[in-house]
C-alpha cells in the first residue's frame, strides 16, 4: 500500500504531514487518519503543518471519513493542538478542505 501522506513528528512539537501524491485509497486514507490520531498519544501541546502542495484529491467518502475524524477528535484537537497551518497552493484542494470543515 502506497502511503496517501507521511507523518514526521521528529521536530515535536511541531508535527509536519506531508501528502505524498499518491492514490487515496479507504486504506490509506484510515491510515493516515488513525497516524494523524497518533500524534496526539502523550497528550502534549503540539501544532501541526499540512503540506498539500502534492496532495491528491480524496473521494468523497473518504471526504466524509475526514470530517467524521474532525467531529470524533474535536475534544482532543481543542485541548492539546496550539495551532493548524495548511500549504494548499491548489484551489481545488482548498476548496475540498472547506467541504470537509463544514460536513464536520
Amino acid at each position: 500500500m502506497e502511503p496517501y501522506a507521511i507523518i514526521d513528528e521528529s521536530s515535536f512539537p511541531i508535527v509536519r504531514i506531508g501528502f505524498t501524491g499518491n492514490k487515496s485509497t479507504d486504506e490509506n486514507f484510515q491510515t493516515y487518519l488513525d497516524q494523524t490520531k497518533a500524534c496526539y498519544r502523550n497528550e502534549k501541546r503540539l501544532s501541526i503543518i499540512f503540506d498539500a502542495s502534492k496532495a491528491s484529491i480524496p473521494s468523497l467518502s473518504q471526504q466524509k471519513m475526514q470530517a467524521s475524524w474532525l467531529r470524533e477528535n474535536k475534544d482532543l484537537m481543542q485541548h492539546y493542538c496550539a495551532g493548524t497551518a495548511y500549504i494548499i497552493p491548489n484551489a481545488a484542494i482548498r476548496a475540498i478542505l472547506k467541504m470537509i470543515f463544514s460536513l464536520q
